[in-house]
């Protein structure tokens, strides 16, 4: 038995197909979902959703948004969602770098939003490419940091 699972994003339909589990990011933990779950309404925190089908799993990322879990269907409407196949390394590497350099001169004057705009741009950054030095297969992988050793 399977649960039919969707995933949209704010332009696209990222992911549609069968599955016999789905991990969600729920804003109380990570939520494992069953074929026949009770009903739910919840919102995403950010994280990584996983969709297991016969020994297969898909992994995207996603930046919040709403999870509608009915018996036989889990419908998710992020925010933002990408599956981390797609995630463009060199892309989040320079969004975290700027997010960064931001963040490093403190918060704008008298621009709160702006400060927390860049917080959250950080964030997004780091979710990706964690995401993609967790679970992207192969050739692609981004080589951990090496810390400074005191000479």
């Amino acid at each position: 038995m399977t649960i039919r699972c969707e995933i949209a994003s704010q332009d696209r339909l990222v992911f549609e197909g069968e599955a016999d589990i789905v991990v969600l990011p729920g804003v109380n933990g990570e939520m494992g979902v069953l074929p026949n779950h009770a009903p739910l309404l919840t919102t995403l925190n950010l994280g990584v959703i996983k969709v297991r089908h016969e020994g297969r799993e898909e992994i995207f990322t996603v930046t919040g948004g709403l999870a509608e879990i009915q018996p036989d269907i889990v419908t998710i409407l992020a925010d933002a969602a990408e599956h981390v196949d797609e995630i463009d390394i060199a892309r989040a590497e320079e969004a975290r770098a700027r997010a960064q350099e931001l963040l490093e001169q403190g918060p704008p004057p008298e621009d709160l939003d702006r400060y927390l705009a860049i917080e959250a741009a950080l964030k997004r950054s780091t979710l990706r490419l964690d995401a993609v030095r967790r679970y992207r297969s192969g050739r692609s992988r981004i080589p951990q940091r090496e810390e400074p050793r005191g000479e």
